[in-house]
């Protein structure tokens, strides 16, 4: 009997590796002071990443302790010191995930939920709208010029700025991680869509041929950099137009857009909504308008509204009541944060909500939260949810029914 093959020996974590090389390599002056806690600077370090090419992205761990200061120092020496541990840490990972030359390091953060009051980490009372990323620790590489969320950006700055990508479902997407956040956790909702109109198995409603679907239009009142935009386009919809404030997620949603090579344009607060080829457009503006915008057009594109997306955490119910007015006949998909156990209750209630509201407008038509989808935990206990409301009208659904 042949004897057992030793198992494979489990692959150095490319952090660690590179934090003991820094080590040994220290100058000996400096070997005393940093090597006397080896064992605590390499416990705290990471083990895990992210790579958004040509950038890495390490998690911030405990906020309470903030493993990156381990090479502080005011010292010249040490502070170069500190720039070739950050090297080393990204050939380690640039080796393993064969992506490449890595240039950029950053620790990742949560998005306040208030905008910078000063540089030294204090909040004003005002919500970060932008969702700008000012939690984001830049360890190494240039991130771009340090702007004011506030100051617009111009056609320099975004030159200037640095840009990363990544790839999900077949689809590329573009952003500056200086000025917007990405959320990596969307892509089970960005596959959903895709697969939309072939959960015929459990809703009939959705079965739809690619004929009927590349007459459809979709809205998203928080178009971000794309997020939900690039899912509706690559599913066949003839056109989607969506809202956003950030002028960087803009850029990032042109960049992205152009990249899947798909046409684009950008209407200003000024500029009039005209239809076009495009197969995106996004208007710069509050959504607060986008009712008003739209029924501007005429009516046989309103009619071909099938999808109006809601994307805003932890709740988008602010654009609901506008939502409503906008489809005719389609689904919202309605992204709020609830507790795991107030779910079904929540659902309840947006069904009573919009069933309300069809109601005092005399509108004949039927509101139904047809599917919940749960998409990641946001908090111990809490849900980044879904809810799809269907829209339609009785008729239709008595037909559905007899079929």
């Amino acid at each position: 009997m042949a004897p057992a093959r030793p198992p494979k020996a489990k692959p150095e974590n490319p952090i660690d590796a590179a934090v003991a090389a820094w080590l040994l390599d220290l100058p000996a002056d400096l070997t005393d002071t940093q090597t006397k806690n080896v064992d605590s600077i390499v416990s705290v370090v990471p083990k895990r990443w992210i790579v958004y090419s040509p950038m890495v992205l390490l998690p911030a761990g405990n906020p309470k302790l903030k493993w990156w200061e381990i090479a502080e120092s005011s010292d010249a020496t040490m502070k170069a010191e500190r720039d070739r541990l950050w090297r080393l840490i990204l050939n380690a990972i640039g080796k393993r995930e064969g992506k490449g030359v890595l240039t950029h390091l950053a620790v990742n953060s949560g998005i306040p939920l208030h905008n910078p009051l000063n540089v030294g980490g204090d909040y004003s009372e005002s919500e970060n709208i932008l969702r700008t990323p000012d939690g984001l620790v830049m360890l190494y590489g240039d991130f771009g010029p340090s702007l004011s969320p506030s100051q617009a950006p111009t056609s320099k700055d975004f030159e200037d700025a640095f840009w990363v990508s990544t790839k999900q479902n077949g689809i590329t997407q573009i952003w500056a991680p200086r000025y917007t956040m990405f959320s990596r956790g969307n892509v089970k909702e960005k596959a959903r869509i895709l697969d939309f109109p072939r959960s015929s198995q459990e809703f009939t409603s959705r079965t739809l041929s690619q004929e009927l679907l590349s007459k459809n239009i979709a809205v998203d009142l928080y178009a971000g950099i794309g997020y939900f935009v690039f899912s509706y386009i690559k599913l066949g919809l003839k056109k989607v137009i969506g809202w956003e404030l950030n002028p960087w997620s803009i850029e990032g949603l042109r960049r992205g857009a152009l990249a899947n090579g798909w046409t684009v344009k950008i209407v200003r607060q000024s500029e009039k909504l005209e239809l076009g080829h495009e197969n995106i457009i996004v208007v710069a503006e509050d959504n607060r308008f986008a009712l008003q915008r739209l029924q501007g057009l005429e009516s046989s594109f309103l009619k071909g509204i099938r999808h109006i997306n809601c994307g805003l955490l932890p709740t988008s119910d602010m654009s609901w009541t506008m939502a409503s007015e906008m489809i005719d006949d389609g689904w919202l998909h309605l992204h709020e944060n609830v507790s795991v156990e107030d779910v079904q209750t929540r659902a309840s209630e947006i069904e009573k909500m919009f069933r309300g509201w069809l109601s005092e407008r005399r509108d004949a038509r039927s509101a139904d939260v047809e599917h919940i989808e749960l998409v990641k935990t946001f908090a111990p206990g809490v849900w980044h949810c879904v809810f799809d409301v269907h829209v339609t009208a009785y008729s239709k659904m008595a037909k559905q029914e007899l079929q």
